[in-house]
């Protein structure tokens, strides 16, 4: 096979975790796909914290596993620590967290991407895109080669002209040690996209040896740990690595601000947005004037290295400020630092400009994923190269794109709030952004998608037969349930226990476990239902399926409904050559907006900031509703 005389079916640009779950999905799906990166070395570099998941990017990764990519299997596989956070709460908040071993991470990506059949790899950078007028047809690299291609993923992360700024220096690279890729903006800008900046920086790393942990507080994982992925393969660890947590003070914001005036983020050499749920520890004291104190967690970077991640200390301040702020932080006093923090702008393509199948709408066969969309985290880029690398697979087949709903998943909220609102800011994903969230728990994404991810060749038949057999068991233990009766003797001394009403005749065992005061272990003595359990096989996540719907079936159906009523909304479709500059009722904000989106449906446009209720109205009556 030579570069020069192939065409591939899919070509994606950027090895970071955008770029790896796209060139694994098409390839998965029998797309021969070429994964261009500038160093082969560093692909599905962890480039900021050493960690995956948290609150809603847990439930992410996990998505991203139930449709059959890798991000999850990676996690499991080269895990340091898990935590199941908002565990108080309940279960549709539940996220998993997992601090990863960040070298081990990266190799076991490049191993699994090297296994995968029908994917090839080529180290160069692309400076550029080939056209057939509003058609992309390839690339172009430093090198000077012109690769041709089906369709195009680009994934390029921090690099599109990234700038790194330290103090008053500023130089041009897409993280510390590579440099910046040039070209692809300005292609894409002679084309008539709409491009801007957005900036995001990290924490210095420091030599774990140099700290005194006994001024912290120790953060151990959960003492029953869970793991990301579905399949067996993967294990919960047995043995973790603690973080600590430590905070800063008034002596730490004082130094900090002394170097205010030579700061990036303040002089006015930094004009891009950073992101506003993870902004540097300059602009926390800056904003929080009155708040004496803030979190810093300090996060081991793996195994055996002896390199700490400093989480809550992002800044671009210059080195001799962190420096001295730094060690005013109780357990820093004699720190040795390893490399300073510092920020980094980048372009990024407002995401407006795509369909949902995150296709551009003015270059056909070119899709973007990642942070060029205005996003920030591993999760959400990952989230969107499945996506990417799924629908460019499916073009090259002539097939209809796969578009995920609101109420299907994080990652159908993800995408659909980028589309539809565009994003000013880095953005990131909160359980708080989707109106279902009790429908798109964590524990249920297999439930949700991996028959879906069966039905595009994505997921393997391994994956399907164990959500059918999960389904079935939990199924079976609702029945059980809801059919058996327990008598006073069997269940008031459990009840007892707990200090809970008693019962004076024989009643169900669903409404018994459906109380919320009680834990399904509760019942751990409870011959007849322990015997079923082992007769029947029923595994620990058919009984949270069980458990999760006795207890919150009522919401679960309400947002059922409401989502149905959604859905109807999406079944209107609005013609992708409607003339909204005719309906003279649009107010003139929804007509502006409406042209710049060019909604897919009736339930898209009603997403669109500054369309009013009575525009919708108005396009429901054009539509013949």
């Amino acid at each position: 096979m030579s570069l020069f005389s192939t065409t591939f079916d899919v070509i994606v640009v950027g090895g970071g975790h955008a770029g790896s779950e796209a060139a694994a999905a098409s390839a998965n799906m029998g797309a021969h796909t070429l994964l261009i990166t500038t160093n082969l070395q560093n692909i599905a570099q962890m480039s900021c914290n050493p960690a995956m998941g948290g609150i809603a990017k847990g439930q992410i990764v996990r998505e991203i596993d139930a449709l059959g990519g890798y991000s999850a299997i990676v996690t499991d596989k080269t895990a340091i620590q898990f935590k199941m956070l908002n565990k108080s709460k309940g279960p549709a908040m539940w996220s998993p967290r997992a601090q990863s071993d960040r070298m081990q991470f990266a190799e076991c990506w490049r191993t699994m991407l090297e296994q995968t059949p029908n994917l090839d790899f080529y180290q160069d950078s692309v400076n550029g895109l080939l056209f057939e007028g509003d058609v992309v047809v390839g690339v172009k690299t430093a090198l000077g080669l012109s690769i041709k291609a089906k369709t195009v993923i680009i994934t390029a992360g921090t690099f599109l002209n990234g700038l790194i700024h330290i103090g008053d220096k500023s130089f041009g690279g897409g993280r510390a040690g590579e440099g910046a890729s040039t070209g692809i903006t300005e292609d894409l800008i002679k084309k008539g996209f709409e491009a801007g900046r957005m900036k995001t920086g990290t924490p210095p790393r420091v030599d774990g040896r140099s700290l005194d942990y006994s001024k912290m507080e120790e953060q151990p994982g959960d003492n029953e740990t869970e793991k990301f992925s579905y399949l067996p393969t993967s294990k919960a660890l047995t043995n973790q690595r603690s973080c600590y947590l430590t905070y800063t003070n008034k002596k730490v914001h004082d130094l900090l601000r002394e170097g205010f005036d030579r700061s990036p983020m303040f002089n006015g050499r930094i004009q891009s947005t950073g992101p506003r749920y993870c902004p540097s520890v300059e602009d926390k004291i800056d904003r929080f004037a009155t708040k004496e104190r803030h979190q810093i967690f300090v996060e081991p970077e793996g195994w055996t290295t002896v390199e700490m991640y400093v989480n809550g200390f992002s800044t671009s301040l210059p080195e001799d400020i962190q420096d001295k702020a730094i060690r005013a932080i109780a357990g820093f006093e004699n720190v040795k630092f390893l490399r300073y923090g510092y920020a980094i702008e980048y372009d990024y393509f407002p995401p407006t400009q795509l369909t949902h199948s995150l296709e551009t709408k003015r270059i056909k066969n070119l899709f973007f994923a990642g942070q060029i969309n205005g996003t920030t985290g591993y999760e959400e880029a990952a989230a969107q190269g499945l996506m990417a690398g799924v629908n460019a697979a499916l073009k090259v087949k002539n097939k209809e794109p796969f578009i995920l709903k609101r109420n299907e998943a994080y990652i159908g909220v993800l995408i659909d709030d980028l589309i539809t609102k565009g994003t000013e800011e880095p953005y990131r994903m909160f359980t708080s952004r989707a109106e279902y969230r009790t429908l798109l728990r964590q524990d249920n994404a297999d439930l949700r998608l991996t028959p879906i991810g069966y039905k595009l060749g994505l997921a393997s038949k391994e994956r399907m037969d164990r959500v059918q057999k999960k389904q079935e068991n939990a199924d079976l233990l609702i029945d059980f349930l809801q059919k058996t009766s327990v008598t006073e003797n069997e269940i008031n001394p459990i009840l007892a226990s707990k200090n809970l009403a008693l019962i004076n005749q024989s009643m169900k065992l669903y409404k018994i476990a459906s109380r919320p005061q009680l834990n399904f272990s509760d019942f751990n003595g409870l011959t007849k239902l322990t015997t079923f359990l082992k007769e029947n096989n029923i595994d620990k996540e058919a009984i949270e399926q069980a458990v999760i719907h006795l207890k919150y079936s009522g919401y679960i159906e309400k947002e059922k409904n409401n989502a149905d009523k959604l859905n109807r909304l999406e079944n209107v479709i609005i013609p992708d050559s409607f003339k909204y500059e005719k309906v003279k009722s649009l107010s003139f904000e929804a007509r502006e907006k409406l042209n710049k989106i060019r909604p897919t449906s009736i339930s898209q446009a009603s997403r669109i900031s500054g369309v009013s209720p009575s525009d919708i109205s108005v396009l429901l009556v054009y539509m013949g509703r």
